[in-house]
């Protein structure tokens, strides 16, 4: 009588593990067939491009070194708001 209580025991165990590894299988299958389905979708859309415009040009005549100078000056608290303003103004025309 024991002998067959160990062999249940032994089928359950057995069981188990094939269920499980059938399981764990059929899960990979079905993310392989997704992500193969997800690829061909995404293969299928045209690529979009996305076009940028261009950064807008300085007017001509302004030179941007100075501008540049006088953005430091005021960064630095050399300039004072009106100051910057004014001069940012003389040069801009």
């Amino acid at each position: 009588m024991m002998r067959r209580r160990g062999g249940l025991v032994r089928m359950a165990a057995t069981t188990a593990v094939v269920a499980g590894t059938a399981g764990a299988v059929h899960h990979h299958q079905e993310q392989k067939y997704a992500n193969q389905a997800a690829q061909q979708q995404a293969a299928a859309q045209p690529e979009q491009v996305v076009y940028e415009a261009p950064p807008p040009a300085a007017p001509a005549g302004i030179d941007m070194e100075q501008l540049k100078q006088l953005g430091e000056l005021h960064t630095a608290g050399v300039l004072s708001d009106e100051e910057f303003a004014a001069a940012k103004a003389k040069l801009l025309g």
